[in-house]
């Protein structure tokens, strides 16, 4: 994280080793000169002695390197490890979570530039849930989720053309099999469905979502604030406060995008109790809605995903280890 920490030990590395190679050492004083000394050094024993020497002044100066160098990497506060580069990458899941009809030009334009997008991401994976289906699961491969999207997207294109002309044998087909694949019409007796039914169906499209994860996890909603009049009392599965806490204990950033026609207080408060962003469906500025939220993954924990987290337990066991080597290796020496 501090590059210029790593800069400056190299610097005083290279500049102490061209001082130590360059400057001319003083003789020790008190010394008388002998005489016939060839015959001293060239004994066996004498070269033998000489090795040992050699050996262990290059073993301590070697460690001594190594042991400057791992301090340095430490005070420079080390991100991640080497092999575990691409581990170290964020993370990030997405689940599109579409509260309304895959005929709606909303939906058509929503899907549309998530096809775009998908097709440009790395590590992340996206998802998109129905108001009653897992359409696509969480997937990085992003080129199959792309073309469901585009798929899905031609439904609202293909809707809007039976709203100019009648459509075609194969035109009508072709819109009612991407209507009923995407949310097939389902009767029930004694329930509605809500939007906090089709929140918690999308929270339950992530991994272990019981808990918190590593990953970062955002939810992204298209549909209207109710999916019910407020008049209709039958009973849903879930309510709103139900949903904050699943999406609180998953850890999950809600953001939402709400069409008109319905009250829209209740999401708004889930989006910035979660830390999302909350927008009121514009065709022109749907686009950079999107950018905005894409560009923020991190909502309430912004600082924390902006910020990286220095791990230097490996350097730091590897500077105490050429501690005790070198502490060991001076023994020997003195020895």
């Amino acid at each position: 994280m501090w590059w210029a920490v790593v800069i400056a030990g190299l610097g005083a590395l290279v500049l102490t080793g061209a001082l130590a190679m360059l400057l001319p050492t003083e003789r020790a004083r008190g010394r008388r000169p002998l005489a016939n000394t060839a015959r001293l050094t060239g004994l066996p024993e004498y070269r033998a002695v000489i090795r040992r020497r050699t050996r262990a002044s290059a073993v301590l100066l070697a460690l001594l390197t190594l042991l400057f160098g791992t301090t340095v990497l430490a005070s420079a506060r080390p991100v991640g490890t080497l092999w575990g580069t691409n581990d170290s990458a964020a993370r990030e899941d997405i689940m599109l979570c579409v509260g309304q009809p895959v005929t709606d030009p909303a939906t058509g334009q929503f899907l549309t530039y998530f096809a775009r997008q998908a097709t440009t991401y790395g590590t992340e994976r996206i998802g998109l849930t129905s108001p009653n289906r897992r359409v696509v699961p969480l997937t990085r491969d992003h080129q199959f989720a792309a073309g469901r999207f585009g798929d899905y997207a031609q439904a609202a294109r293909i809707q809007a053309q039976s709203d100019a002309a009648a459509l075609s044998p194969a035109e009508a087909v072709g819109l009612r099999a991407r209507t009923d694949s995407f949310s097939a019409p389902v009767g029930y007796n004694d329930y509605s469905p809500t939007v906090a039914d089709v929140l918690a169906l999308c929270l339950t499209g992530f991994p272990g979502f019981e808990t918190a994860s590593d990953t970062h996890r955002s939810l992204i909603y298209l549909g209207p604030g109710a999916l019910r009049p407020p008049e209709d009392t039958t009973p849903s599965l879930f309510t709103d406060t139900q949903v904050t806490e699943m999406a609180q204990q998953a850890d999950v950033q809600v953001n939402a995008i709400a069409t008109p026609g319905r009250e829209t207080d209740t999401l708004a408060t889930l989006a910035e109790v979660t830390g999302g962003q909350f927008h009121r469906f514009d065709a022109a500025g749907l686009g950079s809605d999107l950018d905005a939220i894409r560009a923020a993954p991190a909502g309430q924990d912004g600082e924390r995903a902006g910020s990286r987290e220095d791990t230097p337990v490996v350097v730091l066991v590897a500077a105490l280890a050429l501690a005790a080597l070198l502490g060991v290796s001076l023994m020997a020496v003195r020895r």
